[in-house]
């Protein structure tokens, strides 16, 4: 995963825009917290994609975003995954979780969890 800070400053313009058009087409108000991909495109006037993660304080969640260049900047959409190395809903299912950390509270005194940029 690259963090916010580490992304390269001629690809921030272009993920501010995939930002602004997911919050427009999912009537919500996520921030870039971070690709999912180490692998950045070297040449952006051609189509590419990049896993985004993001959060909106609350919830965070992936988007695999395809870029296509166009005459006013770039035109998004969102690709599905078959199964992805990071999940697109980055909490587990409650019930999920519940059930496992009352299995471990059983065999041990206590459980760490820890939850690291969307993962557990």
């Amino acid at each position: 995963m690259l963090l916010k800070e580490d992304i390269p400053k001629n690809l921030q313009t272009t993920l501010d825009g995939a930002v602004d058009w997911i919050n427009t087409k999912y009537q919500a108000n996520f921030e870039l917290t971070g690709l999912a991909d180490t692998k950045i495109p070297t040449d952006i006037k051609t189509p590419f994609e990049l896993g985004v993660v993001l959060c909106d304080g609350e919830i965070c969640d992936r988007k695999q975003i395809a870029f296509q260049p166009s005459e006013t900047g770039f035109e998004f959409s969102v690709i599905d995954l078959v199964e992805p190395a990071v999940p697109p809903l980055l909490d587990p299912p409650e019930g999920n979780r519940v059930g496992w950390l009352d299995q471990q509270l059983e065999k041990f005194e206590f459980v760490l969890l820890l939850y690291y940029r969307g993962l557990w």
